[in-house]
């Protein structure tokens, strides 16, 4: 099983301790370093120091880093017309060598837009469908030809449809809960389908549901990489479990019911479990991003027996 960490937005995080944790995670072997794409501290606390910017950070990461992996889980198309996404997408993927993944998803979260100004439709999934169809049309338009799109929510007329990313197609990543529309765009769309913070029955719902989706949409559900997110709480012993779990304001006995919460030997064996069922990745929700100890720990006791 794959490993990539991705940061909270349960609080701020300003670059330097992102830069920090992207290459302890690259030197400790993690396949890649991946983040939300937010604007509003999802926590209780204040959210010092404030938000970053998930592209703008993934530009700096990708001059930064080697090898790693990077991109969000995911974008919010409310947040960024898919021109310009596709622009920023291919720039970071440049700047990187190739290593950029893009996760998008309709949003969910209204209060980042009502504090930022940013307009929230109740209705978002044909605003999805739309940049899939643009983001993808973009890049794949052969150089010397244009592109045009004619849509509800977008209209595109003789795009040049530059530039283009270094990999010859950037991996999508579509999340859901199992519904059959995100199956079928994940079905159609994604190298990866991410079933987020879900049980392990709820998560093999999810894989049956976007399966049945690729049947259907003649693809074979082994082209798509079946993933999970989990909150990540790993301690040597119950004490410094306890530590690890006070400083980012969550329960222990949430956290093992819930997350991968507990010693090592219990997170290998719960990743074995969601394993059986047909994940191949695993994100690690890191929700402090300063403790970088965390991750030597599972780099040295969890990651070697997966």
């Amino acid at each position: 099983m794959e490993l990539r960490v991705i940061v909270s937005s349960r609080q701020g995080a300003n670059y330097s301790t992102l830069l920090a944790l992207a290459q302890a995670a690259e030197e400790l072997g993690f396949d890649g370093f991946f983040r939300p794409d937010h604007y509003l501290s999802t926590g209780s606390g204040d959210g010092l120091p404030g938000p970053t910017d998930a592209w703008i950070t993934l530009a700096g990461l990708a001059r930064e880093t080697r090898r790693i992996r990077l991109g969000t889980l995911v974008s919010p198309v409310t947040f960024r017309l898919p021109g310009p996404l596709a622009i920023q997408v291919a720039q970071v993927d440049e700047m990187s060598g190739g290593r950029v993944e893009l996760g998008l998803g309709a949003g969910w979260f209204a209060a980042e837009h009502t504090a930022y100004g940013i307009p929230f439709p109740d209705k978002r999934y044909g605003l999805l469908e739309e940049q899939l169809a643009i983001v993808t049309g973009l890049w794949g338009t052969p150089v010397g030809e244009s592109f045009s799109y004619v849509g509800e929510h977008y209209q595109l007329v003789d795009s040049p449809a530059l530039p283009k990313p270094s990999q010859p197609q950037v991996p999508l990543i579509i999340g859901g809960g199992g519904g059959k529309r995100s199956s079928r765009l994940a079905a159609q769309y994604a190298a990866d389908f991410n079933a987020g913070l879900l049980s392990l029955e709820d998560t093999k719902l999810c894989f049956d549901a976007v399966d049945e989706a690729c049947g259907k949409a003649d693809r074979d559900p082994r082209t798509l990489t079946h993933s999970i997110m989990q909150p990540l709480c790993v301690g040597r012993d119950e004490a410094q479990l306890a530590r690890r779990a006070e400083a980012i304001g969550r329960d222990v006995a949430e956290l093992r019911d819930s997350g991968l919460g507990g010693t090592p030997a219990e997170v290998v064996d719960k990743l074995g479990r969601f394993a059986d069922i047909g994940t191949e990745r695993a994100y690690l929700l890191v929700a402090d991003p300063s403790d970088i100890e965390h991750l030597e720990l599972v780099a040295a006791e969890v990651a070697p027996q997966l």
